[in-house]
């Protein structure tokens, strides 16, 4: 009966502890899902996206910026965007570096599958082109037998390589040649410079390269290519950022200054019509 005890009072003990480690361990990783910082929303940015995010003056400034900083402020926190090249944005979010992704990302998908996403604007793209060349594609389907240059680990290559394969060798034409930089400036330079003969890029992104780079290049496309949702990504199961992150932008986006945002850069809010039909299933 003693043996019996101990035993007894040995596994009471055991279960304890154990129990005591696994409410330690669900604390900490309630602590790891909340924001990484008091008082700061800490975004990763790949700050080289003119106009939803670019550097002017030293410091992070565009659309993304600019709202990220509204949302902050309802929000009662700073935002802080942290510079990171396209291809570490996810994995950064993934490996908690930062809290979320503001960069102008697509939803897809894919994407769904190892983030969360939250919409914010509606967007597409549009193809540039040097201008008086006498390439001047209008649809993906004009790539064909082309070299298109395009910014790496974006949502449309796996469309224009779908293109390629469904349409151009499908109907016995060479298929598409896509050359890929790590942003979307190296991309508009190597369009300059001759190794690629047109370029694939976010609309808004086009206009502000049209503008800044006067009569060198056009929008050769005419219409919006691949109507997109832009949204935040938030690591999954951070239920704190999330649902943050969607009060605030339910907040921000009843006042006039979000009004005035949308009108200087001439974007466009996503209705719900457009995020039911353009939400993809994760």
């Amino acid at each position: 009966m003693m043996t019996m005890f101990n035993d007894t009072k040995k596994l009471t003990a055991r279960t304890l502890a154990i129990g005591v480690v696994g409410a330690a361990f669900s604390l900490s990783s309630m602590s790891a899902m909340a924001f990484k910082e008091p008082g700061k929303i800490i975004a990763g940015s790949d700050i080289t996206f003119f106009p939803y995010e670019y550097m002017e003056n030293n410091k992070p400034a565009g659309f993304d910026i600019e709202f990220l900083a509204g949302l902050g402020k309802v929000m009662g926190r700073e935002a802080v965007n942290i510079d990171t090249r396209w291809a570490n944005l996810i994995p950064g979010l993934r490996g908690g570096r930062f809290d979320i992704t503001n960069s102008s990302m697509y939803i897809t998908a894919d994407r769904l599958k190892v983030i969360d996403m939250i919409p914010y604007l509606k967007s597409g793209e549009s193809i540039l082109a040097v201008k008086g060349s006498d390439f001047q594609p209008k649809l993906p389907e004009d790539f064909c037998g082309h070299n298109v240059g395009s910014m790496a680990g974006t949502s449309w290559l796996k469309q224009i390589q779908k293109v390629s394969v469904e349409y151009c060798e499908a109907n016995g034409m060479e298929p598409i040649t896509v050359r890929e930089y790590p942003t979307d400036p190296q991309t508009t330079q190597a369009m300059l410079s001759g190794a690629v003969e047109a370029q694939i890029t976010d609309a808004a992104v086009a206009r502000g390269v049209v503008d800044k780079l006067g009569n060198r290049v056009v929008i050769s496309s005419d219409t919006l290519i691949y109507p997109v949702l832009n949204g935040f990504g938030v690591k999954k199961g951070n239920d704190e950022v999330k649902t943050a992150l969607i009060e605030a932008i339910d907040t921000y986006s009843k006042t006039p200054e979000y009004r005035a945002l949308l009108e200087k850069y001439k974007f466009q809010a996503p209705t719900a019509e457009d995020i039911k039909a353009l939400m993809p299933q994760s």
